[in-house]
């Protein structure tokens, strides 16, 4: 089979690379919402308000293995377009070995401060316990939590894009699995869906590592696991740093976002937090799908900039937008005439179900702009050009979000909370289209 670098057909191409990563974000959003499910079950407001105000924090663990994985991903693939390919391999094997430390320090750290992260968090006193609970599997399960989330984006941009794929799939679907063990049969509540995704993340690193260890034997020098491999230099870290932060800073900041719009909605009590997670999570399915499509391409759009394919490139930016705007418009349709089905699924109560339809009304109106802006988001990524990524990503969730909360919450209170997001992304679709459009001109103006 052509490797999916080298294939000619651009849809073809997309879908090769786009198709494992959307399937690999859907499995993570199954399991998301079958953790809210099953806690569901026990039709406790204040476990459902804890898993809820719980996901900023598990989006911040994860986001310090993009440090590693993003940039690192981004690197590889520019470095196989240059065809360099053991600088490929020793920069993947630095950013295994700097996961796995990251992640080890964050245990530590994580449960010092464990109760002090829950109340930042927005707990309260009614749901202050079951967001503790929640927190010290979660950070126990840390360092595995970032290996998982690591090596998903690694092994993208060395080609092996099905393994990446079937250990996501595998976790989340382990972490499924024991959801309904420890929550509907032991009665854990929110530690046995924390802990259920500690477990999921520890299976899909091994699986990770059993196949890095497989290419190894093979002779694969691009995923060497070896730690005679393990010989980072500054040249390295820099150029995987300095990618990376802006990527790991696009979760860390939406968790920052998140936690401050939590914080406004719980201004209105447990019901309301209960109500937005449910018509969040479900807002999460074309979210994820668009982050995985255009994360999916970004190895490829880093590769045919290394090999100077800018045709090849603006090519496969424009079509994968398309596909992006299509599909969330589909999303938008679905939810606005299926919301109350939908909400009912998790929720008995007939008010929570009217408020959580309402919500996710208003927050999918922004589902057909997330194909530009994360595509947009994904190629300054790819490309190396931190500054602009990280520009989307200040201007999203701090200059934009928070402001946003806020005035909109003094004039239309719960509702223009849950405005901010469509409000915001409307401007910043706008925002991203002429940045795109100014750096596609100034590439063609410096075009060798």
């Amino acid at each position: 089979m052509t490797s999916v670098f080298e294939e000619k057909n651009l849809t073809k191409a997309i879908m090769r690379v786009g198709l494992p990563a959307m399937l690999g974000q859907l499995t993570t959003l199954i399991y998301n919402i079958a953790d809210t499910f099953f806690v569901s079950i026990t039709k406790e407001p204040d476990m459902i308000a804890a898993v809820t105000l719980c996901a900023p924090i598990l989006l911040i663990i994860m986001s310090i293995a993009c440090i590693f994985g993003m940039g690192g991903s981004s690197v590889i693939a520019r470095l196989l377009g240059e065809e360099k390919r053991e600088e490929s391999g020793t920069t993947m094997n630095s950013c295994v070995y700097a996961m796995a430390i990251a992640g080890i320090m964050t245990l530590v750290l994580g449960l010092v401060f464990l109760r002090p992260l829950a109340i930042l968090s927005g707990a309260d006193a009614d749901n202050l316990a079951d967001t503790c609970d929640y927190l010290k599997w979660i950070f126990l399960g840390a360092p595995f939590i970032m290996l998982a989330n690591g090596f998903v984006h690694l092994f993208r941009s060395v080609g092996l894009i099905k393994e990446s794929a079937v250990g996501l799939v595998l976790g989340n679907a382990i972490n499924i699995v024991l959801d309904y063990i420890f929550i509907a049969i032991f009665g854990w509540g929110t530690a046995g869906a924390a802990l259920a995704t500690s477990l999921g993340f520890v299976c899909a690193t091994i699986y990770y590592i059993i196949c890095m260890i497989r290419e190894e034997r093979k002779g694969n020098q691009l995923v060497p696991l070896s730690p005679k491999r393990f010989s980072p230099n500054a040249a390295i870290i820099r150029n995987v740093v300095s990618i990376g932060i802006p990527g790991a800073l696009v979760t860390v900041l939406m968790s920052v976002s998140n936690i401050v719009l939590n914080n406004y909605i719980s201004i209105y009590g447990s019901d309301a937090v209960a109500s937005y997670g449910i018509a969040y999570k479900l807002d999460m399915v074309p979210i994820l799908l668009s982050v995985g499509l255009s994360q999916g391409v970004a190895p490829l759009v880093g590769y045919c900039y290394g090999g100077n394919e800018k045709k090849r490139m603006s090519d496969i930016i424009n079509l994968t937008i398309r596909y992006g705007i299509f599909m969330g418009a589909i999303f938008t349709a679905v939810f606005m005439l299926m919301g109350k089905q939908l909400t009912s699924i998790f929720l008995q109560d007939n008010a929570l179900i009217a408020q959580a339809d309402r919500f996710l009304k208003i927050l999918c109106l922004s589902a057909p702009m997330l194909g530009v802006i994360h595509m947009i988001t994904s190629y300054f990524q790819a490309l190396g050009k931190a500054v602009k990524s990280l520009t989307i990503t200040v201007l999203r969730n701090a200059v934009l979000f928070i402001p946003g909360v806020i005035i909109l919450n003094r004039f239309w209170k719960l509702n223009g909370v849950i405005a901010a997001q469509p409000v915001v992304e409307t401007a910043l679709t706008v925002i991203c289209i002429v940045m795109y459009i100014q750096d596609k001109h100034f590439q063609r103006k410096t075009r060798p």
